[in-house]
Order: C-alpha cells, then structure tokens, then sequence
C-alpha cells in the first residue's frame, strides 16, 4: 500500500548554488553506511541539480566517531560551505546526520551547532499489531508488520525504521502484549528467518526488535504441563527456547511482557511473585544481553462497586512497592504514567521514585484511545513535557526512569496515523526523549515546518496543536474525573458506564457530591506518594484543581482555587471546550488551498466528527450533573 514519508519528505532549498557535494566517512559499520544514505538522498532532494563528488566541492560533509559519554551521542557543526558531523558510534552518526538535514530543512545553509546525549537511553514504541493483521486499539487502518499469519518485511518497513531513527527512537515492540491469535508462536522456529531479516533492518537504524511473549508458553507452545516459574523444567524450556532464539536472531533487544491482567497468564497463578516471573525470563535471555520489560499495568483488584476501601489506582504500587530490589538487573519495570489507564488527566504514578532499587522506564500512550482515537485532534506533547519534568518528590520523572516506551498511533493507512495531524504526536514523543530539554512549542513548530511547505498551514496547525488537548480536556472530563467514555470501545460520553464495572467506580456522582475519596481518609491512595506531594494531594484546600475529583469527594458548591463552583465549572469548560473545536474547525477551513487536497479533505472530515462529537460530550456530560445536582447554569445557558 503507498504511504506517505511524513516528516522525512523535503522540498528544494531556494536561491542555493550548491552544484557538487563531497562526503567522507570513515566509520563503515552498517549504521554509519545508512548514515551516508540518508545523507545522499536527504543533499538531493534538498539539491536536485547536485552532483557527489570526491575531492573539492562545492559543499562537504565529513563524519567520524569519536569518544562520546553515550554511544548515541553526535555532535554537528554546520555552514555554507560544508558540515562536520562526529558521533560516539556509528548510531550517533546516523542521528547526526538526521539531525543535520533537520538543520538545513529549518534554517537553510546558515550556521547551524548541536550537540546532543539522549535524555534517556531507551526510547521504545510498542505495538499492540496482531498476526492476523488487525490492531488491538488500532485507530490508523491494520498492521503493516503482520498479514495472515505472516511477518511482512517491505519499502513500508524501510520508511518506518528510517521516522523512528530520525527521531531518535531505539528500540520497538512489534506484536500485541495482550499474546492471543497464536503471537506466542513468534518465538518458534518458522519465525526466526524473517525475524532475523528484521533485526538487521532495524539494527541498521539504531533500533532493537523486541517480542511479546506469552507468560504460558512453556504450556502452549512446548506442551509442558505447567508455567511455574520456579520449576525447574519450565526454567529449562525457556533456557533452551531462548539459545535457539537469539542465536538464529542476531541482535534482538529481548522480551516485553504482560501478566497477571486482564486474564494474561502469569506467576501469581502458581503463588509466585512478579519477581520471580520476570527473573526467569532474564536469567534465560541474560546470556545473549537480552533485556525483559516487564509491565506494571496489574490490577486483580475486581471489587463490588459498594466496595469502598478497594481501589484501582493502588494496584501497580501495592503489587510492585514490596518487590523492590528483587529484580535482575536486566529487568526493567514498565510504569503507565498514571494509575489508571491513559485517561485525559491522572496524576503521575506513585511508583516513580518509590524503587530506587529497580530500572524503571514510563509507559504513555499515542494511540489516542481515551482521547479522541485519532478523529480528535489532541496534541499530547505538552502533556509528556509536563509529566516528565513532573517532581515526584524524590527528582523529576526523567531522572527517575531509564527509558520510556509509547503505545503507538500508526497503521497501514496513507498517512500511518490516520490523521496527518497525529502524526506530531510520534515526532514530538521522539525529539522530547531524546532532548528533554525541547518545549512543546519549539517540537510542534519543527514539525510542522518539516510537514508543511506553507507558511499560513504552519502557523494555523501549531495553534491548533498547542491549544487541543485543553480543548478535548474541557469538553470530556473534567476535574481529574476519568472513564466517563462508552465502555469497551472507549468512544463517546457516557457518565455511568463504567460507574458500576467490577474494576471499580470513578466518579460516585449522587445529588450531593462527586468525586472518589483518596486521601487518608479514604483509601489511602494520596498517601502512595513521597512528601511534600501525599500532603499536597492529601487536602481538598491544596490539591490542584485539575485533579480535585480524582483525589476528593466534595460538594458541588465546592469552590475551586480559581473561585467557581465544582458545578459551575463543569459547565463553563464543557462549553468553553465545545467552542473551542468550533474554531478549530473553522481554522482548517481557511487552509484550503494552502494544503494538498487529500490531507485536506481528510482533516475537514475529522473536525467534522470532532464538532459533532464535542457537543454530544457537552450535552450529556452536562445534562448529567445538571440532573443529579439540581443546580442550574449561572450564565441561564440550555442544558438539556
């Protein structure tokens, strides 16, 4: 299927007379040699009339490695007349070569110097693609690694390893966590040529493949009668299933692992801890210097929903917490960045500086399932700026975690995302992790500016990222509240949907209050965090505002730091929000013209469903209060 090169496409640099390019590399390991072909096609497409010469030329590029503190690391220094690009290996130099056409493409042949380590040193995607082709939470069209049963290996693949690599990110995940429709059989015998194809592919890139495997394998796939991780014969499968494995696939990164949740197998079903379920898979695949991220997404904590002691948001800290120091130490720890599940708005998750004895990376979303689906445009770049400098009482986030992974946004449609404006979001997950220190402003700009050739399409596009999120926030969920969406698909609004599910209750909204108690008083949950956040949390009078439900049950007359009621602001923001996708809409309008057709067309039609669905959420989140609460709108506004 044809598919766009996002980001990666150039347009002719203007009033330039660069007729012939010199390029000396004396690195000749296979990245350093992707290095000189991305660089040759990057020059030409910049140059069209250039010719590559050796020897003097018009303009030159020269490349080596020298002694970095990472391996990844490069440093460009760039002018008219030629660049210097040096990396810690052949990596860096390919993510300098990257970051030297991005220099050109944005200032032209002026004076350009960055030098860049990676903020964090593993910056990974996981792929929820199943082998029959289809994307659990897919929202961009099927996969394009699996059709059928089979490992596709193509031009597409090529062009994905090359986005990830321009970016900066390093490893990828490329089957479903959730192991179903025979995922599991990845790891036998069939797969190993196509896998072993694909590692050298992204190993190219800089990038380490990474399985997903089932906890159960040794039952499903080599017939024995049990999974324990502490029987010796299931410790002696894996042990032989992985020197088969690793050593027909070269350079794979190891295993990424979901158990015990959501009816994934795991330890706990043999009275064994999550320590001993990861550790024997590391101590298997440690060997080959495979790695085993291990998912902290865990919640066995079905309750009745008049339970009011069990709550959801504990379940990762209260399993993980105790296991401390009890991991090898090639296992990393996988941590949502909220409690819950991806919502609009969730406070960081306790577990970031709680184990000081465990690698821990952070998990986030770009697949937009509780924030639109791709349909909506919702920047979630401010948000992963915001949460990884979030202070956790014990440093940022950032400093805390080793690496963070995202669930990706692309599928086999034209444009991978499904909307071309989501797209940004899988450029700005790469450049903020690997240069921390980027503002969403200047990442959204430098997409745009890489994605559109016009000026007027530039500017209306990054006001509308940089202004979406709050936009979705207002018109969904307010306060901190979570899972007022339609249960299952996750689409639309529906306040009592979720309110009596097994896993919990998230709003216990009566005539009276709203909101789910976590303090001290209720259960606990605020108390998780290191000081002086649990006190912060901890009071109605000092939580802020956009989590006050999340941690608090309080009235609707409650009133809020900025002075409105609990009430009142519900309904201000539900209509604000509205409003706001009325002119964002209205904002794609004017770019007719400015921008192809077919992207275009395809945002006129996602801005339509958005407005749509904007006033469905305004209408039914606010009739809802309205109803329960008894109180009306100040502003007389209709509420139905």
């Amino acid at each position: 299927m044809e598919h766009s090169a996002l980001w990666l496409k150039a347009q002719p640099l203007s009033g330039c007379g660069i007729r012939s390019i010199s390029i000396v590399c004396t690195d000749h390991t296979p990245q350093s040699s992707a290095a000189v072909w991305e660089l040759r096609s990057g020059l030409t497409e910049l140059f069209p009339k250039v010719a590559f010469v050796t020897g003097q030329a018009d303009y030159f590029v020269k490349m080596k490695v020298k002694k970095f503190t990472s391996p990844e690391s490069y440093s460009v220094t760039s002018d008219e007349n030629g660049a210097f690009v040096t990396g810690g290996s052949g990596v860096g130099i390919l993510y300098g070569v990257f970051a030297l056409l991005r220099g050109l493409r944005l200032g032209g042949l002026g004076r350009f110097s960055e030098s860049i380590t990676p903020s964090q040193p593993l910056r990974m995607l996981d792929h929820w693609d199943n082998l029959d082709g289809s994307i659990e939470r897919g929202y961009s069209g099927r996969s394009f690694f699996f059709r059928d049963g089979e490992l596709l290996i193509n031009e597409r693949t090529v062009t994905y390893a090359r986005l990830l690599s321009s970016v900066g990110i390093n490893a990828c995940a490329i089957n479903n966590v959730n192991v179903r429709d025979g995922a599991q059989m990845l790891i036998t015998e069939k797969f190993f040529p196509r896998l072993s194809a694909l590692c050298d592919l992204f190993g190219r890139y800089g990038i380490k493949l990474f399985l997903s495997v089932d906890f159960s394998a040794p039952m499903s796939v080599g017939g024995l009668a049990t999974s324990d991780p502490l029987d010796r014969e299931v410790q002696a499968w894996w042990s032989e299933r992985c020197a088969k494995l690793f050593r027909r696939v070269n350079g794979l990164g190891g295993f990424l692992v979901k158990a015990d949740s959501e009816r994934q197998p795991g330890p706990y079903a043999y009275g064994r801890d999550h320590a001993d379920g990861a550790n024997l898979l590391a101590r298997a695949i440690a060997p080959y210097g495979g790695r085993v991220i291990w998912r902290a997404f865990v919640y066995n904590c079905s309750q009745d929903w008049r339970d009011r002691t069990t709550d959801r948001a504990r379940s990762a800290y209260d399993c993980f917490k105790p296991l401390d120091g009890k991991f090898d130490e090639n296992v990393i720890l996988q941590v949502k960045n909220g409690p819950m599940d991806f919502q609009v708005r969730e406070p960081v998750h306790p577990l970031f500086g709680a184990m000081p004895n465990t690698n821990i990376m952070a998990e986030v979303q770009l697949a937009q399932e509780y924030t639109g689906q791709q349909k909506h445009v919702c920047c979630l770049v401010p948000s992963f700026c915001a949460f990884f400098r979030h202070e956790t009482g014990r440093g940022t986030v950032s400093e805390n975690v080793c690496g963070t992974a995202a669930v990706s946004n692309t599928g086999d449609d034209f444009c991978w995302t499904g909307s071309e404006l989501a797209a940004a979001n899988l450029y700005g997950f790469g450049r903020l992790t690997f240069d921390g220190s980027l503002s969403p402003e200047r990442i959204i700009a430098e997409w745009c500016a890489l994605t559109f050739s016009d000026e007027t399409a530039r500017r209306v596009i990054a006001e509308i990222l940089l202004r979406s999120h709050k936009a979705y926030e207002d018109y969904t969920a307010p306060l901190g509240l979570g899972w007022l969406c339609k249960p299952n698909h996750h689409y639309g609004p529906d306040p009592w949907g979720y309110e009596f599910d097994r896993w919990g209750t998230y709003n216990r909204a009566d005539r009276d209050c709203v909101g789910v108690d976590r303090s001290a008083s209720g259960t606990g949950y605020s108390e998780l965090y290191a000081e002086p956040l649990a006190n912060v949390f901890g009071s109605p009078e000092t939580c802020p505002d956009e989590l006050l439900l999340f941690f608090h049950r309080v009235p609707y007359t409650h009133r809020l730091h900025s002075g409105k009621t609990v009430i009142q602001h519900i309904y201000d923001t539900h209509f604000e929000g509205y409003e706001q996708a009325k002119r964002f809409a209205e904002a794609w309008k004017t770019l007719e013209g400015h921008i192809d057709e077919q992207t275009f067309a395809n945002g006129s039609e996602r801005f339509a469903e958005q407005l749509r669905s904007a006033a469905e959420w305004r209408d039914v989140i606010n009739s809802f209060f309205h109803r329960l609460s008894g109180i009306d709108d100040e502003q007389n506004r209709q509420i139905y």
